[in-house]
């Protein structure tokens, strides 16, 4: 699937959810290893990332990327300098060069946090499938040699210098949609989303979707 086709899978979710779009938006396709920045309907930048190493999961403790539909719910690191590491979502004063050869070793959270909040009740919302709960953030990273293949474990990670400019660019509220490239991921989702709505008008309760894996 090209860059284009991310719009129309992520206008097809919105609608299905019959959730407004937004304007700018970011889709990550785990398929390409990257973020596309979409504004007015058109490409404007096109990042590398990481997803993560294990199998994509929306499941907490799996360290699986999430997929599906989400939001940037907070911005954290402004004026930071590049390269700064986060604990806790908390600068720690030392650039990621500066840190211990054994914690450079690790995956650092550098420079800036674009923390996400799922918007798909049972997929990627609430229970163990909550992706604010399970802290999933787009951030940058001191292994860049790694960016384009799935290295980290959950989060998209991101160049420094491009963690700082989506900061820049992309306002709270945005949508981040991650897609798996997958036609019956999309084809279940609208399922789904029209199930529940036949259940609360039933006056039954939403059922919550514990499977990490969808194909």
């Amino acid at each position: 699937m090209n860059i284009e086709g991310l719009l129309e899978v992520y206008e097809k979710a919105v609608d299905a959810l019959k959730i407004e779009q937004t304007n700018p938006v970011l889709i990550a396709s785990i398929k390409l290893q990257i973020i596309a920045l979409f504004t007015n309907g058109k490409s404007d930048k096109v990042y590398q990332m990481s997803s993560s190493k294990n199998p994509p999961s929306c499941v907490e403790d799996s360290l699986g990327t999430p997929w599906g539909l989400h939001e940037i719910n907070q911005k954290i690191g402004a004026r930071q300098p590049v390269g700064m590491v986060f604990e806790g979502r908390e600068p720690i004063g030392l650039n990621y060069s500066e840190c211990s050869p054994a914690k450079q070793q690790k995956n650092l959270i550098t420079s800036r946090i674009l923390r996400l909040m799922g918007l798909e009740e049972g997929i990627n919302r609430g229970g163990s499938v909550d992706s604010f709960a399970r802290y999933v953030y787009i951030h940058g990273t001191n292994h860049e040699e790694n960016l384009g293949k799935p290295a980290s474990s959950g989060c998209l990670q991101v160049a420094n210098l491009d963690a700082v400019e989506l900061f820049d660019l992309v306002p709270l509220k945005t949508h981040l949609f991650i897609h798996l490239d997958s036609w019956r991921m999309i084809s279940f989702r609208i399922w789904y989303t029209k199930f529940n709505e036949r259940l609360i008008k039933n006056g039954l309760a939403i059922i919550q979707l514990k499977s990490n894996r969808l194909h």
